[in-house]
């Protein structure tokens, strides 16, 4: 199985070089095959997540390393459905880049099959970590796209503004692809903590931060409503709002003690 991670992680470093290559010739194929390549990444993944899942007879994304593993297959499959109605070929590159700086920190950790302890022998288990870390991606695809965005919009910058306005729309629709996919996984995992603890939602820090994060995300999203929190504004919330993602996801699990601790 390690030579699939191993291949997925070479196949998302060939992705980087092609679409990095693409930023300064700008060859249309080249973007296309930049972006084959990039799936080509999450299709070993999908490969390597399966075997494990085989193997271990369980859903595989029960600690830090499969959770990893998970989100670096997630955002290039985030990133090609907002590829498939937003044509944003300049977000090849950071999302291969994300998806290889993830995947390389994966390997940092341990990469054996332990027994599951006996509050995540549960189908939720896949449902509520999945549909988390579709959001996650998304959410990440948005940061991703929000940067990008804040850099075009800088005053003296010779993008254009359809390429701003591209981004723009990319971040709206990442959030909203994220939004939903987080708020199903809120959902899923209070129904999952009745059945395992005996209460929906008990305030543990990683349930406190989601909601931080799913609040941040709903701001956002009303802000897109409002003609003065639109340009700029609108992606330093989308910024802010990934910032929350991380401390949910990292920072919890490292800082504080609770009912997620054995995530880490």
């Amino acid at each position: 199985m390690n030579q699939l991670l191993n291949l997925a992680l070479g196949i998302y470093l060939a992705a980087l070089v092609l679409a990095a290559v693409n930023l300064a010739v700008k060859r249309r194929w080249l973007g296309r095959v930049a972006e084959f390549v990039l799936m080509g990444g999450a299709l070993a993944l999908t490969a390597y997540i399966g075997r494990r899942w085989q193997a271990s007879g369980r859903a595989p994304f029960s600690n830090m390393f499969e959770s990893l593993v998970l989100m670096a297959w997630a955002v290039p499959v985030a990133y090609q459905v907002a590829q498939s109605r937003l044509k944003a070929p300049w977000l090849t590159a950071p999302t291969a880049l994300f998806a290889a700086l993830t995947l390389a920190y994966a390997g940092t950790y341990e990469a054996d099959i332990h027994p599951l302890m006996p509050a995540l022998r549960s189908n939720w288990l896949a449902v509520h970590v999945f549909t988390c870390f579709l959001g996650y991606a998304g959410l990440a695809v948005s940061f991703l796209a929000a940067l990008g965005h804040l850099a075009a919009a800088r005053p003296g910058s010779r993008t254009t503004a359809e390429t701003r306005a591209t981004l723009e729309l990319t971040v709206t629709r990442s959030v909203t692809f994220g939004f939903l996919f987080l708020s199903v996984g809120i959902v899923t995992g209070a129904v999952w903590a009745n059945a395992a603890w005996g209460t929906y939602w008990s305030w543990d820090p990683k349930e406190t931060w989601a909601l931080v994060t799913w609040l941040v995300y709903a701001f956002f999203l009303h802000c897109r409503t409002l003609e003065s929190w639109r340009g700029r504004r609108a992606s330093w919330v989308a910024v802010l709002g990934f910032a929350s993602v991380l401390f949910t996801y990292f920072g919890v699990n490292y800082l504080m003690s609770g009912l997620h601790s054995y995530a880490s």
